[in-house]
């Protein structure tokens, strides 16, 4: 069901929008389940962001359903598995912190896009069940634990990447709270505590993933660093991890450049105010597309091959959200610029 958010070509940069939007559709479940493609695993983080795909694609009858089916399957803590097939959590897998709590951010780009303050409210417990999981798992230096095996043992590394993206999602889940006329001053705490471990003691986080392109700009994208900091970071690591006219790098001393991290890339940049650098870095990878609106998920360097052939339904997601940021194409386009988050953190209001 096409609900007409968002204009259907982009001008600037040729995006099929509803060829992509239609390949994560044609991978979704009756269930609202997102898998990362036909017959593969679902996980909560990617699941959330196939779904926000949707929205920008105008398909947010279709992104309510996956909301739901969080809703549906949410376990008694708050949590989610951090995989499942068919349906079913695999064996020896775990409840991730992050995974649970992308909920929020996905949900507040769903009301930015339609402004249904009812489905907020109707989805509310299932939020503040997940990020109270989180909250429990936090440490003494601010930082929150990676996860909880199933077994009930606690992973107490902390990882730089997912904490910042639970950055994002204490900051959505507090403005969610202002629409539903909720209080949540221990979020508050935590998200400040979390802000001061983040910026201030990186080494209660795991240096191992150092080398990965996440860590590098996974703190701007989701503002935990702003302004000069911000910018001195990117330009900081930029020859490391960028491949001119290819792409990001996934990981610093491999010749792989992948469509996802380069299109989240792509939105850190657009979120300091950098949009002719998102755009260009976005055109570097916008014709890596199969003709069923998939796209590559990464290609060698300098050899041209495709790898891992698998078409995952969050990385057309990925693109799709970095066109939405440069060009504004829905309401929900500026929810990860920092001068957004800063200026609306407390203004929302119950329509």
């Amino acid at each position: 069901m096409f609900d007409g958010a968002a204009s259907r070509k982009i001008q600037q940069l040729y995006v099929d929008i509803d060829l992509t939007t239609s390949f994560i559709r044609n991978v979704q479940k009756k269930s609202g389940e997102i898998p990362w493609s036909i017959g593969g695993k679902t996980d909560p983080w990617d699941h959330v962001e196939s779904a926000m795909g949707l929205s920008v694609g105008g398909y947010s009858h279709d992104a309510r359903r996956a909301y739901l089916w969080l809703a549906n399957t949410q376990l008694p803590d708050g949590s989610w598995w951090a995989e499942y097939i068919n349906e079913k959590p695999q064996k020896d897998t775990y409840k991730d912190t992050n995974m649970t709590t992308y909920i929020a951010v996905g949900l507040l780009h769903y009301y930015l896009i339609t402004g249904e303050s009812s489905f907020v409210k109707e989805l509310w417990p299932t939020v503040s069940k997940a990020i109270d999981f989180a909250i429990n798992h936090q440490g003494p230096m601010g930082e929150i634990y990676w996860a909880e095996n199933a077994n009930g043992s606690v992973d107490k590394r902390a990882l730089l990447t997912g904490s910042s993206s639970i950055f994002m999602s204490l900051n959505c889940a507090i403005r969610l709270a202002s629409i539903v006329g909720d209080k949540k001053p221990h979020w508050e705490a935590a998200r400040m505590k979390l802000a001061q471990a983040l910026r201030f003691n990186p080494h209660v986080f795991d240096q191992s993933k150092s080398n990965f392109s996440m860590d590098w700009y996974y703190p701007v994208l989701c503002g935990v660093l702003t302004g000069k900091t911000a910018h001195q970071r990117i330009d900081d690591q930029w020859d490391t991890f960028t491949i001119p006219d290819w792409g990001i790098r996934c990981v610093s001393e491999r010749p792989w450049v992948t469509m996802a991290e380069t299109s989240e890339l792509s939105m850190a940049l657009a979120s300091i105010g950098r949009f002719i650098q998102a755009e260009q870095i976005l055109s570097w990878i916008i014709n890596n597309q199969y003709d069923n609106g998939a796209y590559w998920m990464g290609i060698t360097v300098p050899d041209k091959i495709i790898y891992t052939d698998e078409q995952t339904t969050w990385t057309g997601a990925a693109v799709l959200l970095a066109a939405d940021m440069i060009y504004g194409l829905t309401p929900a386009s500026r929810l990860f610029m920092h001068n957004y988050m800063k200026s609306h953190r407390f203004m929302y209001k119950v329509n």
